[in-house]
């Protein structure tokens, strides 16, 4: 007597069990070396070496040092950093990453953010609040030109943070990659972080700070390099992009020029 085959699952049904299983490894890796830094723990992720990461970069003279930077809060608040990564770029290569936990308002965490993120009360009960790691950068940060995936976000966050704090605002200027990537790959069907890491054949994992401004940094050389900008600013000049602005009376906002109204010619 033959038995009855047990019905196979729909092809959709294995297929999204699939991807819930590679976003559960990857998101299992990102939480393995998150466990490995001790609350309150700094840490510098590497003085990178010129070859570590990916983009092979055909223009050796981008101009100036800048500063992809991302944060992570704790809450729904924008003055609740509890992690801020930073890339440094120097002559077309990111050469230096640096991550810190930062203990935000009242160490309170809401479990959405927590859902996102991976970080906790007890990774930041002994970490230093925003004021100890902004005086550890604050040289970095004065006349630096800095990049954003999503600058509107990350700036608001460092503005909200600075106010709740007493500090003044740094002067710099910033760009938004993600307004960059608009411009320059408008095929592409979204412009986040990991849209734009598998566009260049990076691995990276998503919500951690330094990671995500590791991907804006190598993103916006990858873009000046095939327009064959100078560098990140110049690439936001031929694209038609503002550079935003953060100073003492406070800031403009990186956004689209725009385009000249065209005005009808009147016959006589």
């Amino acid at each position: 007597m033959m038995r009855a085959k047990a019905p196979r699952p729909p092809i959709a049904g294995m297929l999204a069990l699939f991807l819930l299983a590679q976003t559960r490894k990857v998101e299992g890796e990102a939480w393995k070396r998150r466990l490995m830094v001790k609350a309150g723990a700094s840490r510098c992720l590497a003085r990178i070496p010129p070859d570590a990461y990916g983009i092979a970069m055909s223009i050796s003279d981008f101009s100036g040092k800048t500063i992809a930077i991302d944060f992570e809060t704790a809450t729904e608040a924008r003055a609740s950093a509890c992690s801020i990564g930073l890339a440094f770029i120097e002559n077309g290569r990111v050469v230096r990453i640096e991550e810190r936990l930062i203990r935000p308002p009242d160490n309170r965490y809401s479990p959405f953010n927590i859902a996102i993120h991976g970080i906790r009360p007890e990774h930041t009960a002994h970490a230093p609040d925003f004021a100890d790691v902004m005086a550890e950068f604050a040289g970095e940060f004065e006349g630096a030109r800095m990049i954003a995936h999503n600058a509107s976000f990350d700036f608001s966050v460092l503005r909200a943070c600075l106010d709740v704090v007493g500090l003044e605002y740094p002067e710099l200027s910033y760009l938004c990659s993600v307004k960059l990537a608009q411009r320059h790959w408008p095929d592409l069907g979204s412009h986040r972080l990991n849209v734009l890491a598998a566009h260049l054949g990076l691995t990276f994992a998503h919500h951690n700070a330094a990671e995500d401004a590791r991907i804006c940094a190598e993103a916006c050389l990858a873009m000046a390099v095939e327009a064959e900008a100078l560098d990140c600013f110049d690439l936001a000049l031929k694209l038609g992009l503002n550079v935003g602005r953060l100073n003492r009376r406070g800031y403009e906002p990186c956004s689209f020029a725009r385009k000249p109204r065209r005005v009808a010619s009147l016959q006589a």
